[in-house]
């Protein structure tokens, strides 16, 4: 059966991964770039989170955020951006007979921007104020804390948005250097969904094409140095209640053992069925709050947990989780356990790609991360093919390596906490 999308070359290396959907109202539009915080040394530190405020500013054609905002909003549609520490991505939802208006705003924000002086100065207090604010948000903070012990001294391991010393320091010309060398037509996948016509698409795109060809040099990523051992780091704040994250490193999006990775995860703490829940809150009413998430890069990645718990429950909590995680290593999850997970995930992939901005955003990722793209038929044979010896398999691989711990709270001694993973 051929596939629904189709993956169109564009002038100057950029690609075009488009899909009709007929039966929909809205067209969504993304433009994907490779790059984000990861390349960034410690000296830019937040550097293209700052560029994407920035390009939302002010074009030459559309000189105020309110003229790029009133574009696309003036018909009713959506745009917005996003930075991740491998991508950035800038996308807009419109009406499908709107969308060359789509193409052109977000083609004018991330080629035309102005980058005025004055607007680089009001955008780097908005960005100080952001970073503060997840200051005083522990369980955003938490995790920060603990992907700095996941990947430590490494750029994944810092704030995608940077640090307050570094978006400080940032110059524009810093901004229009690392802009221009980043935001070319090689490093960018462009993604289309919805209601549209797959040719006139990819002539409206091509015609769209105004960023250079040119790469003058790609950076690699460096990968991170392999952790030498279980570490606890524990911030003490006066709150209510205590904030942990622990976990390991774990797979890639590359690795073929990514589906049992993810399996693995729904059976942990997926949801008001998950062991964590059950366990954890359920029966031993250690958290209101405890999920286990996963995170995946190109040459690593990690298995998570977090718990929201009363600070006296606090190193008894993250004792049942280990015991938790213990028993994913010891015993296969039972045929039930293996069956709701996989349905779980089935259910939410096929969910997620109900809107054209999911489509657009599963096409476009897949093309400029993986190389590939898989429909969501080979995706969820993939799920199905994973057997519970594959889940007890990778569990045992992912959490042999050392354990890492974050924790804020009203704690003055760290060592219940370094007792429990052995630190």
């Amino acid at each position: 059966m051929a596939a629904p999308h189709r993956v169109q070359a564009l002038p100057g290396g950029a690609r075009l991964v488009v899909e009709s959907m007929p039966e929909r109202h809205s067209t969504s539009v993304v433009l994907m770039f490779a790059g984000g915080s990861r390349l960034e040394d410690d000296r830019l530190g937040g550097v293209s989170h700052f560029i994407e405020h920035l390009y939302f500013k002010g074009t030459r054609r559309r000189p105020s955020s309110k003229e790029i905002a009133d574009a696309i909003e003036g018909v009713g549609g959506f745009i917005n951006a996003s930075t991740d520490k491998e991508l950035t991505a800038y996308w807009a939802r419109v009406p499908s007979e709107h969308m060359n208006l789509g193409v052109d705003v977000l083609f004018d924000i991330v080629a035309n921007s102005r980058l005025d002086p004055v607007d680089v100065e009001k955008e780097r207090m908005v960005i100080l104020d952001e970073l503060r604010m997840y200051q005083d948000q522990p369980q955003e903070m938490v995790q920060n804390l603990f992907e700095e012990l996941i990947w430590p001294g490494h750029p994944l391991g810092r704030d995608i948005a940077g640090t307050e010393e570094s978006v400080s320091r940032l110059s524009r010309d810093d901004i229009l250097e690392y802009a221009d060398a980043h935001y070319r037509l090689p490093n960018l996948v462009v993604g289309a969904a919805g209601s549209l016509d797959v040719e006139q698409t990819v002539e409206g795109v091509a015609k769209s094409l105004s960023l250079r060809a040119d790469m003058d040099g790609a950076v690699s990523p460096s990968a991170p140095a392999p952790l030498t051992g279980p570490r606890v780091l524990v911030r003490r704040r006066e709150t209510e209640q205590a904030h942990i994250c622990l976990g390991a490193r774990a797979l890639s999006y590359m690795h073929p053992d990514r589906y049992a990775l993810d399996l693995l995860n729904t059976v942990l703490g997926e949801g008001m069925s998950s062991r964590l829940f059950l366990n954890i809150r359920e029966r031993l009413s250690l958290a209101y709050d405890v999920h286990s998430f996963t995170q995946k890069h190109r040459d690593t990645g990690y298995l998570g947990v977090y718990i929201g718990v009363d600070p006296k429950k606090a190193v008894d909590a993250v004792n049942a989780v280990l015991v938790e995680l213990r028993g994913l290593g010891e015993t296969e999850v039972s045929a039930d356990e293996l069956a709701r997970a996989k349905e779980f995930t089935k259910g939410r992939l096929r969910l997620e790609l109900e809107t054209t901005n999911g489509v657009a955003f599963w096409l476009t990722y897949q093309e400029l991360l993986l190389g590939e793209i898989k429909t969501i038929e080979e995706e969820l044979t993939l799920v199905d093919a994973v057997t519970a010896s594959d889940l007890k398999r990778v569990a045992d691989q992912v959490l042999s390596g050392p354990l890492q711990m974050s924790v804020i709270g009203p704690f003055a001694r760290d060592s219940g906490f370094r007792l429990a993973i052995g630190a």
